[in-house]
């Protein structure tokens, strides 16, 4: 397939990057800064952008089977930025009639788990309480996805790690795993990876962890 990725030198993105290659996959890895992008091949292509304007991002998901995006704030300051970039995204996905994306979001953004117990709520309850702002940001930004024309996917991890890739995690279209708190960023690269050719989560949010 011929992909295209957003926040591609983010810990995610990178991952999906370097997974897709190894995939055999053609890859546009969109970045700010060509030189924080670790991750080499004969099937990337590098397109440099600062998501300003849709115009600047047309010519990255021309042509593209699927977008991918890791884009989001890194801390509470950075708040706002998921939505922002995405409406880019989907604004150039629209002018260039390209429907596939995925995007990460985040686990307490969607429904509780069925059945969670009073340790997961309580956690749960915490975590957005401190990140209320990235939160809304998240909220907003699977809003703007709902109302476009993309078919879209949102992918909602709990707290995120560096560790090595397992391939083995739960995921719950349109809910989350029971228990589930924790994941690497590589597992949530290699689910969105599997989810691209899968309509079952096309206009659905899915939980994913261990």
């Amino acid at each position: 397939m011929k992909l295209t990725v957003f926040g591609a030198t983010g810990g995610i993105g990178q991952e999906i990057v370097r997974q897709a290659l190894d995939a055999g996959h053609e890859v546009t890895a969109v970045v700010r800064d060509p030189a924080r992008l670790t991750v080499t091949g004969a099937n990337l292509k590098v397109f440099r952008a600062d998501l300003s304007a849709t115009d600047e991002v047309r010519p990255a998901v021309a042509g593209r089977d699927a977008v991918l995006s890791g884009l989001g704030a890194r801390s509470r300051k950075d708040a706002g930025v998921a939505t922002r970039l995405t409406r880019t995204v989907v604004s150039a996905m629209e002018a260039e009639e390209v429907r596939r994306l995925l995007v990460v979001s985040a686990g307490p953004v969607g429904p509780e788990p069925e059945g969670g117990g009073m340790l997961d709520r309580t956690v749960r309850g915490v975590v957005s309480a401190l990140l209320k702002d990235v939160y809304a940001d998240l909220r907003e930004m699977e809003a703007e996805l709902a109302r476009s024309a993309t078919d879209w996917t949102v992918v909602r991890p709990p707290r995120l790690r560096n560790k090595p890739l397992t391939g083995s995690y739960r995921t719950v279209v349109g809910g989350f795993p029971r228990g589930g708190r924790f994941i690497a960023r590589a597992d949530v690269a290699h689910a969105m990876l599997a989810m691209t050719g899968d309509p079952g989560t096309v206009k659905q949010g899915v939980g994913l962890a261990y």
